[in-house]
């Protein structure tokens, strides 16, 4: 038999366009926040339910929730992160360490570490990056993921520009933009390159599609089942619709 056309089939899967993204494409971006400063423990319980009920990549939780959080979550597959310094990033380095350390030995696997914009602003860029190492080395040492967060809205160009560096340098896993801006997701996509990923916030379908599009791997959103629930009646509303079999006549 001949070796199938190697050209050809180059040629008929560009033909064909990118695969369809699947459930898992999207519900693997989102990160369930239950961070409102009323939410009981009984809302927790409930968002954690819901986050492990729609397979999602993580829930993030306030850090005095980070014990029942990791107890309720334990075998879901859905990792369990919360924050240090949310959410100005205006903690002194001592304070955010211990942060970091406590929710790291209460079994957290994803740290969300804020940088405060006035020290971007001032352009104390090595204290920041110091700061963000000795997080990274913690959560290495845990086996748990960094992620630094900015508040871009705030930066100007050159200091994006910069916090990428700071992510880079730090052996941060994510850098995140607060901002719902795609030419800064964007940016930051492309001056992390293969060093770092990029999170994002969504409060929709279309916001997360489009930040996807512009290259963030993560979301956070409060919105998780509305996004979800639009997602699969979307993927139910493509697939081909099945033909009843013709009547068979009698004679």
């Amino acid at each position: 038999m001949d070796a199938p056309d190697s050209a050809a089939g180059i040629a008929a899967e560009a033909a064909a366009g990118p695969p369809e993204l699947t459930y898992e494409d999207i519900a693997g971006m989102i990160e369930h926040a239950v961070l409102a400063p009323e939410a009981t423990e009984e809302d927790v319980r409930a968002a954690c339910d819901l986050a492990r009920s729609y397979r999602v990549a993580a829930i993030v939780v306030r850090p005095y929730d980070a014990d029942v959080a990791v107890r309720w979550m334990a075998g879901s597959g859905v990792a369990v992160g919360s924050l240090v310094s949310y959410p100005n990033g205006i903690a002194t380095t001592p304070v955010k360490l211990y942060e970091a350390r406590d929710l790291l030995r209460r079994g957290v696997k994803e740290i969300d570490a804020v940088v405060g914009a006035s020290k971007m602003i001032a352009r104390e860029f090595i204290h920041l990056e110091t700061e963000m190492q000795q997080i990274a080395t913690s959560c290495r040492e845990s086996d748990a993921i960094l992620k630094i967060t900015f508040h871009t809205d705030l930066l100007a160009e050159d200091l994006k520009s910069i916090a990428c560096k700071i992510v880079k340098r730090a052996g941060a896993a994510y850098a995140r933009t607060t901002s719902r801006s795609m030419d800064d997701i964007a940016l930051f996509r492309r001056l992390c390159g293969e060093r770092a990923k990029v999170a994002a916030t969504a409060g929709t379908l279309d916001e997360l599609k489009a930040a996807r599009e512009a290259g963030a791997v993560r979301v956070t959103t409060t919105a998780t089942a509305q996004i979800l629930d639009a997602w699969k009646a979307e993927i139910a509303a493509r697939a081909p619709s099945e033909t009843p079999p013709a009547a068979i006549i009698k004679s």
